[in-house]
């Protein structure tokens, strides 16, 4: 787990030290006072943009020229600590940098060390909101299992706004050109269908051996957008080059997926579900990603404002589900009330104009 956490200039929190941790830990004061900040810290020590997608010049310090920096130490079952870090300068503050052990490190070497999951009370729309968000939401979950698939989700990205700008061009694309850029989006586009894929499939096992009550079991089905291979990607690319120059965008690929969920019992698209459905329905699905993540590395679940949300009965089967996990979990909360039944074996921090004293 992790522990001698710090945080310096990042958003409100000067130099906020966490020490002595355990496996729940509670952040606990007023809304603005700076607990999600701390999620948001740790969510960086793994590969992505972390929990609120932000820019980086927004997480320095207001009135700050320097850049900001999030340390912690893994503690591990065998040998010394490894120490993660992540950080910006004030020279390049758009550019974040990453340290493993005082050595440079890619963002994506986080997630060798290290498997984050979170909930946040922003991803309560997800199943109402756009497609992308729910691209978003499976992409985040596979990078936790494969670190690898950040790279090819970007790369996909990048060719594909390639190809959309020749295909928007007054004068049609070289065949060669579009042969080019095409093969790129194949060979990244087929891993992130594979990736997506691998993970429902896998989820949706776990799913299947957790307790439907009294969190609502929930059935996720992936949908890929006209091509569920990288040969049937390939082809369709090609088939479709008329039809994209008319349209003058790609209309076929991965950036077109749907992550369908239904509520597993009452068989109805969890869009429709009543809004304290939806929340169980997310809960479960972090509960089973946390569990998958976890395996062969530290596993580390970042929930903000869920035990206000829940019931008492599910309150008391999240705790329970929690404590089962082997996963190190950090929760914030407005009162100590919600979490009376776990704070015992908690640590716990009074947070307060970005400055968190231990309880």
């Amino acid at each position: 787990m992790l522990d001698r956490i710090s945080l310096t200039r990042f958003r409100n929190h000067e130099a906020t030290e966490l020490g002595a941790t355990a496996r729940f830990n509670l952040l606990v004061g007023e809304n603005g006072a700076g607990k999600t900040n701390v999620l948001e810290a740790l969510s960086l020590l793994a590969p992505g943009r972390g929990l609120r997608r932000a820019n980086l010049a927004d997480i320095v310090q207001h009135g700050v020229d320097e850049g900001f920096g999030v340390g912690a130490s893994l503690l591990v079952d065998e040998g010394e600590p490894v120490r993660l870090a992540t950080y910006s300068e004030s020279a390049q503050p758009s550019r974040r940098r990453v340290r493993i052990n005082g050595a440079d490190a890619s963002a994506s070497a986080l997630g060798e060390w290290i498997a984050l999951t979170w909930l946040t009370p922003a991803m309560d729309g997800l199943f109402t909101g756009p497609a992308a968000d729910r691209r978003r939401f499976i992409d985040r979950m596979a990078l936790a299992l494969d670190p690898a698939h950040a790279q090819h989700a970007a790369r996909y990205e990048g060719a594909l706004r390639e190809r959309n700008r020749l295909l928007s061009d007054d004068r049609p694309p070289e065949s060669a050109w579009l042969d080019a850029i095409e093969a790129q989006m194949v060979e990244h586009g087929g891993r992130l269908i594979a990736g997506r894929a691998a993970l429902v499939d896998t989820l949706m096992a776990r799913i299947a051996h957790m307790p439907s009550e009294p969190f609502a079991r929930p059935a996720l089905t992936y949908a890929p957008g006209g091509a569920d291979s990288a040969e049937a990607l390939s082809q369709a690319l090609f088939e479709g080059r008329q039809r994209d120059r008319a349209a003058q965008r790609t209309l076929v690929g991965p950036h077109r997926d749907e992550l369908e969920v239904i509520h597993a019992a009452k068989r109805v698209p969890a869009a429709q579900s009543s809004t304290g459905e939806q929340k169980a329905m997310l809960v479960a699905i972090t509960l089973a990603h946390a569990g998958l993540a976890a395996q062969g590395r530290a596993g580390i679940l970042l929930l903000d404002e869920v035990a206000a949300h829940l019931d008492p009965v599910r309150r008391a089967a999240l705790f329970d589900q929690l404590a089962a996990s082997g996963a190190q979990v950090w929760m914030t909360g407005t009162e100590i009330a919600p979490f009376d039944s776990i704070a015992d074996q908690a640590a716990v921090w009074k947070v307060n104009g970005g400055r968190a004293i231990r309880a």
